[in-house]
């Protein structure tokens, strides 16, 4: 009897992550696709016939994937691009009428519910609580809960603000102070705003820090002096914020072809990398995180993870 496989598919405002496990939740296939679904969106809020042909491209090379396993159930969820696009919607009915995959778009505290149930898994259990952060590509989750088999949120924000946007936006794609100083700005308030809003003073000494994306995995390999970007390798590694900050002052003297050439960065990020680590330093340094650890861990195991749960259940049941 051919195995029983559950499957995820995360499209991002940058890739899509596609993950297919077995019914114990090994892996069976996981891949990511730099889709750039976001770029020129900032402009008329319109996903470009371009940004739509590659993320077209991608959902019929992951059906091509899908229908060589046995999935007997799949969750694809669309995240911050497709939120905020006037033309999401017939993207969406595009994908379905082409490869028969529904694509459903999440609101932002089911994305942080999602990286959460995801990214807990690097965090001990002696720790009463976690804050995950979620740098995307078109915004940024930021997200308190508690530790525990049964993680509970207990504040989360989405700053409308992510690697690809804030690039654009702001023109960051290398440094200039002016855009980096409205830039900081905007993400203080955030920030701020999350700090006020929520409990997270009263537990800061009692939070450990977990950082979800690329952004923060690529981080890990250019602090550890990686000679290339292993994002398995990558995953659960810890380092230190002030680490971080050395990093970014060697990215605010290169171009964006530098950027491409660095094996840890790459042409599909070079544009973005410096907006989006800029960003993570400000975020972390307003939350006074010392340390954090890097996740590969994300939406998509969160999906896998309660798919084999749920089937768990409907069987017993």
């Amino acid at each position: 009897m051919e195995e029983r496989c559950f499957a995820a598919i995360d499209l991002g405002t940058n890739s899509c992550r596609l993950k297919i496990v077995d019914a114990k939740g090994r892996k069976v296939y996981q891949d990511s696709i730099p889709t750039r679904l976001g770029e020129g969106l900032q402009a008329q809020m319109l996903l470009t016939d371009a940004a739509m042909d590659r993320g077209m491209e991608c959902f019929y090379q992951y059906a091509q994937v899908l229908s060589k396993y046995n999935v007997v159930n799949l969750r694809a969820v669309a995240t911050e691009a497709c939120r905020v696009a006037k033309n999401a919607g017939d993207f969406i009915r595009k994908i379905y009428e082409k490869t028969g995959i529904s694509l459903e778009v999440i609101t932002p505290y089911e994305e942080a519910r999602l990286n959460l149930c995801g990214a807990i898994s690097h965090v001990s259990e002696k720790t009463p609580y976690v804050v995950v952060i979620d740098l995307g590509g078109g915004s940024t989750e930021i997200t308190l809960a508690s530790n525990g088999k049964r993680p509970e949120i207990l504040s989360t924000v989405s700053i409308p603000w992510g690697s690809i946007t804030s690039a654009d936006a702001f023109h960051l794609d290398t440094y200039n102070e002016e855009g980096y100083k409205r830039f900081a700005q905007e993400v203080k308030r955030w920030v701020e705003g999350f700090r006020n809003s929520s409990n997270f003073k009263d537990v800061r000494q009692d939070t450990c820090f977990v950082a979800t994306s690329s952004t923060p995995l690529r981080l890990a390999a250019l602090v550890k002096k990686h000679d290339s970007y292993d994002r398995e390798r990558c995953d659960g590694l810890k380092f230190k914020l002030t680490d971080v900050q050395k990093v970014l002052e060697k990215l605010k003297t290169m171009s964006v072809e530098e950027m491409a050439a660095n094996p840890c960065i790459g042409e599909h990020r070079a544009h973005m990398f410096l907006a989006a680590v800029l960003m993570f330093n400000d975020i972390c340094s307003g939350l006074e995180a010392d340390t954090i650890i890097a996740s590969l861990r994300s939406a998509k195991d969160g999906i896998v993870d309660e798919l084999i749960k749920n089937d768990k259940v409907n069987q017993i049941s």
